[in-house]
């Protein structure tokens, strides 16, 4: 090689080795495509997982295929070759056993060994027909498994042999022909709401794939409405679930949602606004999918569904259904925390729901058998219990109001452009006088939980369903006087097809409640807009509560009223010369500022210092 060839590859050494220090990846662009790299990878890992879900869930729900019968089995060659030794088992006649006691009946069949439908004793429909939770396939149930010759098995396309039926227990058998077999057990306790089931843990062990050690239940519900607004109902119910020994979530009603856990669960809850459909786990469900669809069917809530893994051991797997109603009381005997799937609002509200007032409405209910009767005493003392609280914030206003002759007379001659000494010379006057401007809102502030505590209560009170009280034949739901087909424009949504009277009479009687509260406060300062707010309100209200329960807009017409009397009463019983007479007296008395004062007057005083320094 001469000399001239040698430099020329050096130098195109040099460049390509310069070209590769001056494109080398920095850390930070390594650390960059080795986390795209792992992502990638954990994309495909869930891919494979979901696939691997796919099959069980073909393995279950897909039909027996149409082909060329075996000669020799009479059994179509794609069965035969799917199912192997369990192919006998997906021919058979469709068989219904039933399991009831004073609360429940169940249907089973022995084509899956599930449950077929569910009737509860006590309960109508939204036709005042027996109340079915779910019947046929709209309620799908099945045991996922490979077996020791590797073949996937759904136990949902199987025929079972019912071996062993009394009045409170159904026992399926699958028998293999080696002779390997498990059971399904189903029992039903007297006087209960639960449904036990039992899984043979060993004998399904024995026709399982060595490789496995977990079985795969398949669960899925086309919920149906039950109730007359479906809207309404749709709000209130929701697909639940509980983390074992941990806390209740929930994927709320109205909205498609799915949610995976490779951790424990406890239950899952496919729960309607008044019932509910859930499978309690013996000790554990070790991971789960669950998942909520919008169902647009008419007549339909939703679709749930889940995928639940359970361990299997020599031991018998044990679960519970539980099908019945969203009573908070009989959910909280059940245990597991299934009572929290009932709403109770937020932090205090619950605790004002559930220490107040459900105790004083099982009370009533145990004596009084007219429900708009029970609302209406629980109103009342209610309103009395809370009278004190109503009455100082009376008290308050009424001071602010005596005071504004004063108030009027020392700010009238600062201008529109000094705000700031306004404000200190009302103050001022309101410290004489002994007079907190705040001392009207602390009451209304526990009040408030009170008012909301009742917006939770009623639309998830199943004792006030199909209960009537005047013109409402049912107080869980609305009580349309007016109905009309299809929907308004612009606000149908809002209305729906109907009027609802006691929400009528709720919204007329806030109207007259904010034009009392007017009058008694038009001596004070408002600006215009908040005056039209107030009147807006019931308006918004109306709108707001046309399709709720009608037992809600009937309480808080109620509620009104009794304040619109407690309101006439104090005005007539409060004299405002002696209310004024006794400020006047407090002017005399010297007066020590509170931290709240003083904070407020440095406040206003280094807000003041700024304005001054802008107009310079």
């Amino acid at each position: 090689m001469d000399k001239n060839s040698l430099i020329g590859f050096l130098l195109i050494g040099g460049i390509l080795a310069g070209f590769w220090f001056l494109n080398k990846p920095t850390e930070e662009e390594l650390a960059r495509d080795k986390h795209r790299a792992d992502s990638i990878a954990a994309v495909r890992q869930q891919e494979a997982l979901e696939q691997k879900a796919l099959q069980y869930e073909n393995a279950m729900q897909a039909p027996a295929a149409e082909s060329e019968l075996d000669t020799a089995t009479g059994i179509p060659v794609a069965m035969q070759n799917r199912y192997g030794e369990f192919a006998s088992f997906t021919q058979g006649e469709e068989t219904f056993y039933t399991l009831e006691n004073k609360k429940v009946k169940l249907t089973l069949t022995n084509k899956g060994a599930r449950i077929y439908s569910v009737l509860l004793k006590a309960y109508e429909d939204k036709n005042y027909e027996p109340l079915v939770l779910f019947e046929g396939d709209q309620s799908k149930f099945g045991i996922n498994f490979f077996t020791y010759t590797n073949r996937e098995i759904g136990t949902g396309d199987m025929y079972f042999d019912a071996v062993k039926s009394t009045d409170n227990q159904l026992v399926f058998q699958l028998k293999a022909e080696d002779g390997n077999q498990f059971s399904i057990t189903y029992s039903l306790s007297p006087d209960s709401y639960l449904a036990d089931v039992t899984i043979d843990g060993k004998g399904i062990q024995n026709l399982m794939s060595r490789n496995d050690n977990s079985i795969y239940l398949s669960w899925s519900l086309d919920m149906p409405q039950l109730e007359k607004g479906l809207d309404f109902e749709r709000r209130y119910s929701g697909l639940y679930y509980k983390h074992y020994e941990d806390k209740v979530e929930n994927i709320k009603g109205g909205k498609s949602d799915v949610k995976e856990f490779p951790t424990r669960l406890k239950w899952v809850d496919f729960k309607d606004q008044f019932f509910s459909s859930a499978l309690i786990a013996g000790t554990y469900f070790s991971e789960a999918k669950v998942e909520q669809i919008e169902n647009e069917t008419p007549g339909y809530i939703a679709t749930m569904k889940a995928d639940l893994t359970i361990p299997v051991s020599n031991e018998d797997i044990k679960m519970q259904f539980y099908f019945g109603p969203n009573h908070y009381k009989t959910l909280r005997k059940t245990g597991y925390d299934l009572h929290k799937v009932i709403d109770m609002g937020w932090p205090p509200v619950k605790y004002v729901n559930q220490w107040l007032v459900i105790p004083v409405f099982n009370i009533l209910s145990r004596s009084i058998d007219n429900f708009g009767v029970i609302i209406l005493i629980l109103t009342i003392f209610i309103k009395l219990l809370i009278f004190p609280f109503t009455y100082r914030s009376y008290i308050s206003t009424a001071k602010m109001r005596v005071l504004k002759p004063q108030i009027d007379e020392a700010t009238k001659k600062y201008g529109a452009d000094k705000q700031m000494e306004k404000q200190q010379a009302t103050m001022a006057i309101y410290r004489k006088a002994g007079v907190n401007p705040m001392g009207g809102c602390l009451p209304m502030l526990f009040q408030f939980p009170i008012l909301v505590a009742m917006f939770y209560f009623f639309p998830s009170s199943i004792e006030l369903r199909h209960e009537s009280f005047l013109w409402a034949k049912d107080l869980a739901s609305y009580d349309a006087i007016i109905t009309w087909e299809g929907s308004l424009p612009l606000i149908g949504n809002l209305l729906g097809n109907h009027i609802s009277l006691f929400t009528l009479l709720m919204s007329i009687t806030n109207i007259f409640y904010t034009m009392v509260n007017q009058e008694m406060t038009a001596t004070t300062q408002q600006m215009k807009g908040m005056k039209t707010m107030m009147y807006l309100m019931p308006v918004m209200f109306f709108f707001m509560f046309n399709k709720y329960a009608a037992g809600l807009s009937y309480y808080y017409f109620i509620s009104t009223l009794i304040t619109i009397g407690q309101t006439f009463l104090m005005r007539r019983f409060v004299n405002e010369d002696a209310l004024l007479a006794k400020l006047e007296a407090n002017k005399k008395k010297p007066t020590k500022k509170s931290r709240f004062a003083e904070k407020l007057e440095q406040m206003q005083k280094q807000q003041q210092l700024n304005q001054k320094k802008l107009k310079r």
